[in-house]
């Protein structure tokens, strides 16, 4: 009989202590209205894919190389000085000015893959492996910052949309979603999460332990495994046949 009333009041207070909380605790950041995550992450990782972009040979690039990535820098330049600090929700246009970024970042790194590829299969890459290896590396962790802007943009309608919490469907499942004990209780998202789960889909050519749960993101997956999966083979295929 004691030990049913002990558990009755450990319930009561535990109820109790819930009920002072208030709602704000029981529903998860990343499913409620937060404040927007700092701008300096994605600011930073888009730098060095421009800098990555300059650094290839001329000829993987239009003409004149550098046309590409001073876009960039100007649509970056711009999505700086909307929202300087944080990635904040205010005009629809910031979202299209965000996402004319990332494109423009893909097709400069696509094209890139597809010339470098067209130069492998055709014998005209080279015959020195260090530069080969170097110009292959910069393509494929430019991929990896390519598809971790893709994801960061487009989950639950993107960060903007994040911000406000409206979308309870998330289109990737984090541990933390699975496993709020082990998780601070203000955890959501943000973009260095996406970076990590591009990177081991790349390294890994399949999910880690981030499962993507809409379509779209299983397809999109499956599309940087395969460019990564086509640029390792065939980068490091020429160059141990090179160097033998």
């Amino acid at each position: 009989m004691t030990d049913d009333m002990g558990d009755a009041e450990n319930r009561l207070a535990r109820i109790e202590r819930l009920l002072e909380t208030g709602e704000r605790d029981l529903v998860p950041a990343w499913r409620r209205a937060t404040r927007g995550e700092p701008r300096w992450a994605v600011t930073a990782v888009i730098l060095v894919a421009v800098a990555l972009q300059l650094m290839l040979p001329h000829r993987l690039g239009l003409r004149p190389y550098w046309a590409l990535p001073v876009l960039e820098l100007l649509l970056l330049a711009g999505l700086v000085a909307a929202n300087p600090r944080r990635v904040e929700p205010q005009t629809r246009w910031l979202r299209w000015l965000g996402l004319g970024l990332i494109s423009v970042i893909s097709l400069a790194n696509g094209l890139a893959a597809l010339r470098l590829v067209a130069d492998l299969v055709s014998g005209r890459a080279g015959q020195d492996a260090v530069p080969l290896l170097l110009t292959g590396g910069g393509i494929w962790l430019t991929n990896v910052i390519v598809f971790a802007l893709w994801y960061w943009e487009w989950d639950r309608g993107g960060p903007m949309a994040r911000v406000l919490g409206r979308q309870q469907h998330a289109d990737f499942l984090f541990v933390q979603m699975q496993s709020p004990e082990v998780a601070p209780p203000d955890w959501e998202p943000a973009f260095l999460d996406y970076l990590y789960l591009s990177f081991t889909n790349s390294t890994a050519f399949s999910p880690t332990d981030v499962m993507p749960l809409s379509r779209w993101a299983k397809m999109l997956m499956m599309l940087q495994s395969s460019v990564s999966l086509v640029t390792v083979v065939l980068v490091v295929a020429r160059a141990v046949n090179i160097l033998k």
